[in-house]
C-alpha cells in the first residue's frame, strides 16, 4: 500500500515538474494598456543581476550576504521610485531541482512601468541559440515603443567578466563560455537599428579596460565601470531613484559622473582596498582605444598562454606600451588609494586597467 501511494505520488510529482518546467511559459501575462491621462515612459532601465555562483559574502559582524539578492531588492526600489519609467530586471539565479531530479527554471524577470510592477516571470536561461536569447525575448516582448525615444539606461551586476578563458563564468553550466563578446552580443539585440544606451553600468570587478570599453562602445554614449577591485560591494543606485528629478535635463554626463562620485563615496566608506570609478565618454576616448588596439591583441596573444595565477591587474599608466599621451582624455576618475600595502602612497590612477605579469616586490 505504501509503495503503491509512492508510485502515484511520484507520477503526480513528475506531471507537475513536467508541466511547471516547460521550455517557455504557456502564455505571458496580458499588460494593462497605458492609463488615461499618463505619458509614455521617457526613462528605459536595463537591469541584468547575475547570481549563478560565488556571490555569498560576509560583513563586519560575520552576517552572510548575497549580494545578487540585494541587488535586486535595489534595482526593485529603483523601480519603484521611478513615476516616469519602465524597468526591466533580470535576476540570473542558479539552477536548482525539484525532487532532486528536474530542474527548475533558473531566471526570473520583473517589469515595471510608472512604479508599478505588472509582469512577473519565471524562464529558462538555456533556451536559444544565444546566450541572451531569453533575455532579448522578453524585453522586446514588454518594452513600450512609444514616442519619444526614452533615455536608456543599462546595469550589469556580476563578478568580473573575463576578456579570454570565459568558461565556468555560470556556475549551472560549467561548459558556457560568458566574456564580454558575449554581453556586447547580447547588448547588439536590445539596441536595433544602431541606437544606444546612453549609459551602461558595469558594477563589476576590473571593468575598465581598454578591451572592454572597446568592445561596449558601439552600444553605450556613456559607461561607469570600476578598474579596481569591488569584493562585491556594487555600486549604490540611489541616485536612480526619481530619475524624473535628478535626470530632469537629460543630462547625461553629468548625471553619469554625479553616480559615480556618490558610488565612490559609499566604497571608500565599507572597502579599505583601492577604491576606483571612472566615467568614459565613449566618443571621446575612441582615438585612444584606436591606439592601443594593436597592442593589446599582441597582449592578450601572450596572456593567453601564461597561467592565471601568474598574472594580475595594474594601472595602465605603468605599462609603457599603454601610457600614450590623451589616455586621460574623455575619462573622469575617482581614486583613493588604499589604506595599506605598497600601493598606499599612489596618487592617482589613469582609469584605465591593464593585465601584466606578477610583480614580486617588497613594501
Amino acid at each position: 500500500m505504501s509503495l503503491r501511494l509512492f508510485g502515484g505520488a511520484f507520477c503526480v510529482a513528475l506531471a507537475f515538474s513536467l508541466f511547471s518546467c516547460s521550455p517557455i511559459p504557456s502564455a505571458y501575462p496580458e499588460i494593462p494598456p497605458r492609463e488615461a491621462g499618463t505619458l509614455p515612459p521617457r526613462y528605459t532601465i536595463v537591469c541584468l543581476i547575475h547570481g549563478d555562483g560565488g556571490y555569498l559574502y560576509h560583513d563586519s559582524l560575520g552576517q552572510g550576504h548575497r549580494a545578487d539578492v540585494e541587488a535586486l531588492a535595489r534595482a526593485k526600489t529603483v523601480a519603484e521610485r521611478n513615476p516616469q519609467a519602465e524597468v526591466f530586471i533580470f535576476h540570473e539565479r542558479h539552477r536548482k531541482h525539484f525532487l532532486l531530479f528536474f530542474p527548475r527554471r533558473d531566471g526570473e524577470f520583473y517589469y515595471y512601468r510608472h512604479g508599478r510592477i505588472l509582469a512577473q516571470v519565471s524562464y529558462w536561461r538555456d533556451q536559444g541559440q544565444s546566450r541572451f536569447d531569453p533575455e532579448v525575448a522578453l524585453y522586446h516582448r514588454f518594452h513600450a515603443e512609444e514616442p519619444p525615444l526614452p533615455v536608456k539606461i543599462f546595469l550589469y551586476f556580476g563578478h568580473e567578466i573575463p576578456e579570454f578563458g570565459g568558461v565556468g563564468y555560470d556556475a549551472s553550466y560549467k561548459n558556457w563560455t560568458f566574456e564580454m563578446d558575449t554581453l556586447a552580443d547580447g547588448l547588439k539585440h536590445l539596441t536595433p537599428d544602431s541606437t544606444k544606451f546612453d549609459l551602461l553600468v558595469l558594477s563589476t570587478c576590473f571593468g575598465g579596460t581598454p578591451y572592454t570599453i572597446s568592445t561596449l562602445a558601439p552600444y553605450a554614449r556613456y559607461i561607469v565601470a570600476s578598474p579596481e577591485n569591488l569584493h562585491l560591494s556594487y555600486f549604490d543606485l540611489q541616485p536612480f531613484e526619481r530619475l524624473d528629478i535628478g535626470l530632469r535635463n537629460e543630462d547625461i554626463s553629468g548625471f553619469a559622473k554625479q553616480f559615480a562620485r556618490q558610488a565612490f563615496d559609499r566604497l571608500t566608506e565599507t572597502v579599505q582596498t583601492a577604491v576606483t570609478v571612472a566615467v568614459y565618454d565613449v566618443n571621446r576616448v575612441r582615438p585612444y582605444l584606436q591606439s592601443v588596439e594593436s597592442v593589446h591583441d599582441s597582449a592578450l596573444t601572450i596572456i593567453k598562454r601564461e597561467p592565471l595565477t601568474s598574472l594580475e591587474h595594474c594601472d595602465c599608466s605603468d605599462d609603457s606600451a599603454y601610457a600614450r599621451p590623451g589616455m586621460r582624455e574623455g575619462v573622469e576618475t575617482f581614486y583613493r588609494p588604499p589604506l595599506f600595502g605598497r600601493s598606499k602612497h599612489t596618487l592617482s590612477h589613469s582609469g584605465w586597467v591593464c593585465w601584466r605579469r606578477m610583480q614580486h616586490t617588497s613594501e
